[in-house]
């Protein structure tokens, strides 16, 4: 058994540094619609619009009092809009609008971009016992949380 690591301290590192190149790229292909931690949620968004803020909350990993905040900026940006639940009138949805929808292919080539760039030099069967360690990581945390 390894006893110094430096998993959680690489994933920091990767997170921060891999979030300035997003944004880099995103200035560099003119895409000032919405900013990297914004493309996370609208990603969500992308493949299941129409859903709670809690589901939002739970997919992004963002705790619901930042993505409150979040969803706003994005509201005024004319990104995103809250919705009546017509099952549960306690509910709101967070639903994307049409000026959302059309953003969709220039994150997606920016992402293409960024796994560009993270998995240069990887093989596929690397990449997949990569992710497969990192959903065990994240598996291992998500049973911590209350």
């Amino acid at each position: 058994m390894v006893h110094e690591t430096e998993g959680r301290f690489l994933i920091s590192q990767i997170k921060q540094i891999g979030g300035r190149v997003f944004e880099r790229i995103l200035l560099q292909s003119g895409i000032d619609a919405f900013n990297g931690a914004q493309g996370r949620i609208l990603y969500v968004l992308w493949k299941n619009d129409h859903i709670p803020i809690i589901d939002l909350s739970r997919k992004t990993g963002l705790a619901k009092t930042t993505l409150t905040s979040m969803l706003d900026r994005l509201e005024a940006s004319g990104l995103i809009t809250r919705i009546d639940d017509k099952g549960d009138r306690r509910k709101i949805l967070i639903a994307l609008t049409d000026k959302a929808k059309s953003l969709q292919a220039d994150f997606d080539r920016v992402s293409a971009k960024m796994n560009g760039i993270y998995y240069k030099g990887f093989s596929d069967d690397e990449i997949r016992q990569f992710e497969d360690y990192l959903r065990r990581i994240l598996n291992n945390l998500k049973e911590e949380m209350p």
